[in-house]
């Protein structure tokens, strides 16, 4: 359990810095939960940079 948390931690940071390690996902044992993490740190990116092009286009009208 412990490795496949550790996989997906690093999917995680992976799927963030959008880098992809092959090896780490062909991995028969922590390879699926790798790629869990690699798709979740992707999202999590995409919702970063929404949320600041949304304040962005806002300007001072989030400011209220």
């Amino acid at each position: 359990m412990d490795d496949a948390l550790a996989a997906y931690g690093t999917g995680h940071a992976d799927g963030i810095a959008g880098t992809h390690d092959a090896t780490a996902a062909e991995d028969p044992q922590t390879g699926p939960d790798y790629l869990v993490g690699i798709v979740d740190g992707q999202v999590a990116a995409f919702e970063e940079a929404l949320v600041a092009a949304i304040r962005k286009a806002m300007g001072d009208k989030l400011d209220g």
